[in-house]
């Protein structure tokens, strides 16, 4: 287990320097979301054409992911379900991440590598979407859940990080988002999942969703 940092104290860092880290942080997180652009633009259009295709025949998207991710899972399952800009019928999204009983059975009885495989198998039908979300792309859960709903006949779908991550290789489409720190990475998988509801809205629906809020 590696060592804490013991605290320093508020006085740390002068106010002038909090200033400075907080633009090189927005900074970062911008200069990410652009090179994330830049390299999944294509692939962003597919997905949202795909799930756009499972919804419209009435299949099912199934989402999960761990810490962070799970709680992007669910995120994006209720922008589905519940409506996203504009008021619309619910859309069939699951996470996978929110029935603490099967998940703690599973991981008990069994592993908690299986914790989403099992899932998958007993709910997961071909046509259905599964995706996958993890920063490291390499999280064993994850990559056990999209083998198991590639076998299965799922259309598979990845939120990762690097190009070259374990769960490409079972994704019929792979988002990838390259290099810097978990959060930022994190960010631009919040703006990913953003994306692909409001596309999938506009080609289900028709009026473009603009930026009005809901809130």
């Amino acid at each position: 287990m590696p060592e804490e940092i013991p605290y320093s104290g508020r006085s740390a860092r002068r106010p002038d320097s909090l200033k400075e880290r907080i633009a090189e942080i927005f900074n970062q997180s911008i200069e990410l979301q652009r090179t994330c652009l830049r390299e999944n633009l294509s692939a962003l259009e597919e997905v949202a054409h795909g799930l756009a295709e499972v919804l419209e025949r009435g299949n099912k998207l199934l989402l999960f992911g761990n810490g962070g991710s799970a709680a992007d899972a669910q995120h994006i399952a209720a922008e589905f379900v519940n409506k996203y800009l504009i008021d619309r019928p619910p859309l069939a999204a699951i996470a996978l991440t929110t029935d603490t009983s099967i998940l703690t059975a599973i991981a008990n009885d069994v592993e908690y590598e299986a914790v989403f495989d099992k899932q998958i198998r007993a709910i997961g039908k071909a046509g259905d979407a599964a995706i996958g979300i993890s920063t490291s792309g390499t999280s064993r859960n994850v990559v056990r859940g999209l083998e198991t709903a590639r076998s299965l006949g799922l259309v598979t779908i990845g939120i990762g990080g690097p190009p070259n991550a374990r769960m490409g290789d079972f994704c019929d489409h792979y988002l990838a988002v390259a290099g810097g720190a978990t959060p930022r990475i994190q960010e631009a998988h919040q703006v990913i999942g953003h994306v692909i509801v409001e596309l999938v809205d506009e080609l289900l629906f028709g009026a473009r969703t603009g930026a009005r809020s809901a809130l």
